[in-house]
């Protein structure tokens, strides 16, 4: 009978580890880099009729512990503030103010505001911004 459950709970153990999904790194060096959005959460409008023209970057220089990017039309940078999966863009950064258009550079700006985590694939080609445990943005390396 021992035999029986040790056989099963290998054989379970073996399925399970199987089933499992490949682990997502957040390893800050990861980060470096431009990266552009392919994804926001949270607007009515699609993401092609946000971003028609040019779509929002960002940058990573963690030499100089600093981000930049582009909110698809005014340009902006500021402090990184990142510790493990942890990431915050509550500081004030600076932006420029050009008269922008539509609503994408406001839903931009105001998602990133909100984020308070990070993950990127294996593969490091995809960056995920978090709020919680939902994914609100996603960017591809550039």
């Amino acid at each position: 009978m021992k035999k029986i459950i040790f056989l099963l709970t290998i054989l379970c153990l073996t399925f399970i580890s199987c089933n499992t999904v490949k682990t997502i790194t957040s390893n800050t060096t990861s980060l470096e880099g431009t990266w552009e959005l392919n994804y926001v959460t949270g607007s009515k409008i699609a993401f092609d009729g946000l971003y028609p023209n040019k779509k929002p970057i960002i940058t990573f220089d963690l030499k100089e512990n600093s981000v930049s990017g582009s909110n698809s039309c005014n340009r902006y940078s500021g402090k990184l503030n990142s510790d493990g999966s942890k990431i915050s863009f509550k500081e004030p950064m600076a932006v420029t103010k050009m008269f922008c258009s539509g609503d994408g550079e406001n839903i931009y700006m105001s998602t990133l505001q909100k984020i308070d985590s990070y993950s990127i694939s294996e593969d490091e080609k995809t960056l995920n911004f978090i709020i919680g445990d939902i994914v609100m943005m996603r960017f591809e390396k550039k």
